[in-house]
């Protein structure tokens, strides 16, 4: 293949670049609003037209999203995010849990064996808030920092990313499994996986996830 030479970065890609890290650094998080149009030419230093190409790139790339008479927010942190939130949208909910299956399992195993005494002080935590989000409103919300928590505990960097980004498709299985017949049952196997994980039992973990994830496959 011929080399080709290399071409100078454009304005709008270095305004697009800096916002982009802004991103990715945490420092403008998932779902919040950035700056206004003025107050971002004012500290970039910038024209109108370059901070608004800038913004538009990363909005074709998914990572913000304009909404009318509102603003621009943070809809991903990444373009891996966008991607995977793009193709979680076309897919259904039992092919959401199939890659849960895959994903969790996996993540409870190593959970087990790779636990820290912060991971226990930590999967301990979320699991009492759980336990009392019973019947509340954010009881989805604590559902899944639970399992982002046994997630955590695998130290695998990748696959914490790859959950991270799933977080909307997860919780739209958790949200469409919440069922009164089924409650005690969900508390009673979250209750267990967590002890298997701090004892580090593996094996029970694994099973034990994977019988959850049969309870919510069987409303859904």
């Amino acid at each position: 293949m011929k080399l080709q030479k290399a071409t100078r970065v454009t304005l709008t890609e270095q305004i697009a670049a800096q916002l982009d890290q802004l991103i990715q650094s945490g420092a403008w998080p998932v779902g919040q609003r950035i700056p206004a149009e003025p107050e971002l030419v004012e500290q970039l230093g910038v024209s109108r037209n370059t901070v608004r190409e800038a913004v538009k790139a990363l909005i074709h790339a998914g990572l913000l999203e304009a909404r009318q008479g509102d603003g621009t927010y943070v809809c991903s942190k990444s373009d891996l995010g966008a991607a995977l939130n793009r193709r979680f949208k076309k897919a259904d909910l039992i092919e959401i849990l199939e890659v849960r299956y895959a994903l969790e399992q996996e993540a409870a195993r190593l959970a087990a064996e790779r636990r820290t005494e912060e991971d226990v002080v930590y999967l301990k935590q979320c699991l009492a808030n759980y336990l009392d989000s019973r019947g509340k409103s954010h009881y989805i919300d604590v559902d899944m920092e639970l399992h982002k928590a046994i997630v955590l505990a695998t130290h695998n960097n990748v696959l914490i990313d790859l959950y991270d980004h799933m977080t909307d498709a997860v919780m739209a299985t958790i949200h469409q499994s919440t069922h009164e017949e089924i409650e005690e049952q969900h508390v009673q196997v979250h209750t267990q996986l967590i002890h298997h994980i701090i004892n580090q039992d593996a094996d029970a973990a694994v099973t034990t996830l994977r019988h959850l994830l049969h309870i919510s496959e069987s409303v859904i």
